[in-house]
């Protein structure tokens, strides 16, 4: 006996001998029964005699019926249907089992690779605005430099460096988004953001002596 096939891929003569074993147990078919000859089972079946004659012969073997010449087949024992429906259903369920099993490891596989793509991808973008991300930084301006008085309409700081002024911060407050036309005075801090090149330009630009 070889049902170790889930029912969506059995052979025909194999549904047929679960189908007249699951019919023993429901007690449609008693021990001692007739159950007609291969041809009327054929019949009902809507198969062939042969695909009758397999079944019955899986049947036979599992003690479950007997054939006798002129009689046709005959229901053997109860017990003998029982525990081939369910070794049936027990390999069924472990097939199924390993089926489903694979397909994980196949899923499995795929999300691995998915993953491995993804945290690839992430970190070349984190590593791109690592590259790009304008830190903050203050730079204080001091006593003898050009920019006292100067405010930052006047003086350029951004289209001759390439940096932004985002805040100015004097005597302990900070003025955000500061005017064009504000003043900067000795030891103002001013929030610069840009990139290295720019700041290093500003810096340069604010220690210059007036």
């Amino acid at each position: 006996m070889a049902p170790h096939k889930s029912l969506g891929v059995l052979s025909r003569y194999e549904q047929i001998a679960l189908d007249i074993a699951a019919r023993i147990l429901r007690d449609e078919y008693k021990v001692g029964d007739k159950i007609f000859g291969r041809s009327t089972l054929a019949g009902r079946y809507k198969v062939s005699p042969e695909t009758i004659r397999r079944a019955v012969s899986l049947l036979e073997d599992a003690g479950v019926v007997e054939t006798a010449a002129g009689m046709g087949v005959i229901i053997k024992s109860k017990k003998a249907a029982e525990s081939y429906f369910h070794q049936f259903r027990g390999q069924q369920a472990l097939a199924d089992l390993q089926e489903k099993l694979s397909q994980l490891f196949v899923e499995k596989q795929r999300l691995d690779e998915e993953i491995e793509t993804t945290t690839r991808q992430m970190v070349n973008y984190l590593w791109g605005m690592l590259n790009n991300l304008q830190y903050l930084e203050k730079v204080e301006i001091p006593e003898n430099s050009w920019l006292v008085g100067q405010s930052l309409s006047s003086s350029r700081l951004r289209s001759e460096t390439g940096a932004t002024v985002v805040a100015i911060e004097r005597n302990g407050k900070e003025y955000y988004s500061p005017s064009s036309e504000m003043a900067f005075q000795a030891g103002d801090l001013l929030h610069v953001v840009g990139t290295v090149e720019a700041k290093g330009l500003l810096r340069r630009l604010v220690e210059r002596e007036g």
